[in-house]
């Protein structure tokens, strides 16, 4: 069966590849079977789902963002999680963000917080926008799993505190990933990460303490830890959220 698609309808949907047009509508997009799949399933509220071969191939590349436009595209509407919706719990286990600028390691991040149980990744303000059609993709259906807060990093780093929750930033002059860390986090926490640029912010550094700042080891070619020094600059941030996310996972 045909479904026709109007041209004020292309351009408007073209339109929410641009982050005005998203925040003046609320609206996002969604592209390929599996993540339209996901956000059908997701108690998120769907406006318009469009088919390939309903509208005609044509037309879905019209629409589509993608160099290879996927068989189905749905506009969805966003959801605004507060940080008032979110209960911060002992013996769960969460993510900060501070500055994440590219939309690909944001929604990489958010993946991998879906496979390893992170109950929810709080973003500070500046970081990149979730409903980017990057993100969304690299969430590859993670964003309708995990709560993602844009908020006051500080106002939950001072919430975490209060409630007895272990507050642990990564840090280029951290101690290695020990014992230490790992008794301290087993009953749950709070992991910042930095920007790809900057690292976490003076003002976020400051409220860490020194003996919260943590490390991913380095090792040479004979296995051991490197002293003093490190092969590579620095890691990707999703590279350490992963790497940081799948040490604790298997203590």
């Amino acid at each position: 069966m045909n479904k026709s698609i109007s041209a004020a309808q292309i351009k408007r949907i073209r339109s929410l590849q641009q982050k005005k047009f998203r925040a003046d509508t609320s609206l996002f997009v969604v592209e390929g079977e599996k993540l339209v799949a996901e956000a059908l399933h997701s108690g998120y509220e769907i406006e318009s789902l469009w088919k390939r071969d309903e509208i005609s191939p044509a037309a879905m590349a019209r629409i589509s963002s993608l160099s290879s436009p996927s068989p189905v595209l749905a506009v969805v509407r966003q959801k605004k999680i507060l940080l008032s919706d979110i209960r911060l719990e002992k013996g769960r286990l969460y993510l900060m963000l501070d500055g994440v600028k590219d939309p690909g390691n944001l929604g990489t991040i958010i993946r991998l917080a879906d496979w390893f149980g992170v109950s929810a990744v709080f973003c500070s303000p500046d970081s990149v926008e979730l409903y980017n059609p990057k993100t969304i993709q690299a969430t590859m259906g993670a964003i309708f799993r995990v709560p993602v807060v844009y908020c006051n990093l500080a106002d939950v780093i001072s919430k975490a505190e209060a409630g007895g929750i272990p507050v642990f930033g990564t840090f280029l002059d951290g101690k290695p990933l020990s014992d230490d860390f790992y008794s301290g986090i087993e009953g749950g926490g709070i992991v910042v990460l930095g920007s790809e640029s900057f690292g976490i912010s003076e003002d976020i550094s400051a409220i860490i303490p020194k003996e919260k700042h943590i490390l991913i080891p380095s090792f040479d070619k004979a296995g051991k830890i490197r002293e003093g020094g490190h092969g590579s600059e620095s890691l990707n941030v999703a590279t350490a959220c992963a790497a940081i996310l799948s040490l604790i996972r298997a203590r």
